[in-house]
């Protein structure tokens, strides 16, 4: 069975280290894990979700009366958080989704990434999802990188045109740099393909699949004084119980299948084939 998560890992640190834009990303502090994500339906192949934004400023939400316009209730006051991921002591700023068996599948014919890939494999498209990824993480602060308008403005959209561009220059300049066909070749197959010859396709997810970590809300604690020109009833906030420290104790594998998943007993192997190859020799 082949460890489709391990691989995309390995990949992605080989084009940090080839491509010099990406260069300042240290993998140790990005984690990749795998979602479900059919083939057929519409979705993103891939996400990548910052887990190292500071906490917001506090805030509450209000409810007004609709003729006067005057504050009728309030929440108490909360402010929302990233989670905490530690894998061996290691923080974890970054973590990098990709959906299975959707990402597996995807082609370069009938897309946009077809015009800028003339000539190319299929499998390119999947590398180009890839660096997409990767360039999501801002190199100047915590967060997803924000991109410049024409005036030099930021834009609220994290995407655009030269967006891109730059991931394809980005992708060929990668593949420029003729990189070991066995860190790539996985991408040349389909997940059909990959479940024939590896005998199954396998990926970390966390233990409470389908969740994993994500920005949570918080009440204040003590509460501050309402503001001033602010006097209505305070709801408390219903917040459900959400886990707020995550280690390596909340991963696992899971067998992902062409209509769901199932998450794989510690008394089962994974063996990757070309590890096994690779003990061989």
């Amino acid at each position: 069975m082949i460890n489709y998560t391990e691989r995309l890992s390995l990949l992605m640190r080989d084009i940090v280290a080839r491509v010099p834009t990406l260069s300042f990303i240290d993998m140790r502090r990005v984690l990749v894990f795998a979602r479900s994500g059919r083939t057929t339906a519409e979705g993103a192949f891939a996400t990548c979700h910052c887990i190292c934004l500071p906490p917001s400023e506090p805030g509450y939400y209000y409810w007004r009366d609709r003729d006067t316009g005057c504050l009728t209730r309030r929440s108490e006051w909360f402010v929302t958080k990233s989670p905490k991921v530690r894998l061996a002591d290691q923080p974890i700023d970054y973590m990098v989704s990709f959906t299975l068996p959707r990402f597996c599948d995807q082609m370069l014919a009938r897309t946009r990434k077809q015009v800028h890939y003339k000539g190319q494999p299929n499998w390119v498209a999947k590398l180009d999802t890839i660096v997409h990824e990767l360039y999501h993480i801002d190199p100047e602060r915590p967060g997803i990188r924000r991109m410049e308008r024409a005036d030099g403005t930021y834009s609220a959209n994290c995407h655009g045109d030269r967006f891109f561009a730059n991931v394809v220059a980005m992708v060929n300049q990668y593949l420029d740099t003729k990189p070991d066909p066995a860190i790539t070749d996985f991408l040349r197959h389909t997940f059909d393909e990959l479940t024939n010859r590896f005998g199954g396709v396998a990926g970390t997810a966390f233990r409470a699949y389908p969740s994993y970590p994500q920005r949570y809300t918080e009440a204040l604690v003590p509460q501050p004084p309402s503001p001033l020109d602010v006097s209505c009833r305070v709801e408390p906030l219903a917040l459900p119980r959400v886990t707020t420290v995550y280690t390596e104790k909340d991963l696992a594998l899971r067998d992902f299948l062409r209509t769901g998943s199932r998450r794989i007993g510690p008394d089962r192997r994974i063996r990757d084939r070309r590890d096994s190859q690779h003990r061989a020799a």
